[in-house]
């Protein structure tokens, strides 16, 4: 007996892949970013020939089979895909699945790496706590990549990042995800041409040597930071920044 046939519309896409920003329109020199939505499909294979990449799964469950292995992503894991490897997803629920795909140039191929968030919030190792705020670090110093380190940090509400810090030799992106807040983005307090108000589904690039705290107000907010450059935390490096003390850090 023959398989009956479907009808397909135009425009009525159940796996969607869109930019939010590349590398070269942000003043980057590595990271570009894309989100991506799969709605009761098995999508088509996607590859990014020259870049790592590092999915977040903000919204579902969803299946990922990247350079050949199959992987069962839960709410906020994250998944570190090799350069040029191949990414296809799986979602079989009624709401569609959302993620961030983040990608970084790349020349070394290190293996496929999850990264459990149900797992990190129990692992001392990837917690840090700070004032008011406290840090998940989804892909670690020393979890094997070329260029990237990530994580997600939580704000209580009335808080503040402090002291400001920039890198010399990191590039980033906050990506906000729950509630919502205000972000400074600036050389010095001279030139502060970057402040605006910062809600869900907004993504604040940060070029090498800006300063770049975040304010919560009424709300707790939630924003995923990606790095893109030398593979450290700022955290690890000053006391100062774990403490809240001190004058401006530059790592």
């Amino acid at each position: 007996m023959a398989d009956p046939g479907t009808r397909y519309r135009s425009g009525e896409g159940r796996f969607v892949v869109r930019d939010i920003f590349h590398r070269e329109q942000a003043s980057l020199a590595f990271l570009s970013a894309s989100e991506i939505t799969v709605e009761r499909t098995v999508s088509s294979t996607i590859a990014f020939p020259e870049e790592e990449v590092l999915l977040f799964n903000l919204r579902g469950a969803v299946q990922v089979e990247a350079a050949g292995v199959g992987v069962d992503l839960e709410h906020y894991d994250a998944l570190y895909v090799p350069v040029g490897a191949g990414i296809r997803f799986r979602h079989d629920a009624e709401d569609a699945a959302w993620l961030y795909a983040y990608r970084a140039r790349a020349k070394e191929t290190h293996p496929l790496f999850h990264s459990s968030f149900r797992t990190a919030q129990t692992n001392e190792e990837r917690i840090r706590r700070l004032n008011r705020k406290i840090v998940y670090i989804m892909l670690d110093v020393g979890d094997e990549a070329d260029k990237f380190i990530a994580g997600y940090t939580f704000y209580q509400d009335h808080t503040r990042a402090w002291p400001p810090h920039n890198h010399t030799d990191q590039e980033e992106v906050y990506s906000f995800i729950e509630g919502s807040g205000a972000m400074s983005v600036y050389e010095d307090e001279e030139h502060q041409t970057f402040v605006t108000s910062v809600g869900v589904g907004d993504h604040v690039t940060i070029p090498l040597l800006n300063y770049h705290p975040v304010f919560s107000d009424r709300l707790p907010v939630t924003f995923i930071w990606c790095i893109a450059g030398e593979r450290y935390w700022v955290g690890d490096r000053s006391t100062d920044f774990m403490k809240g003390s001190g004058g401006k850090i530059t790592t």
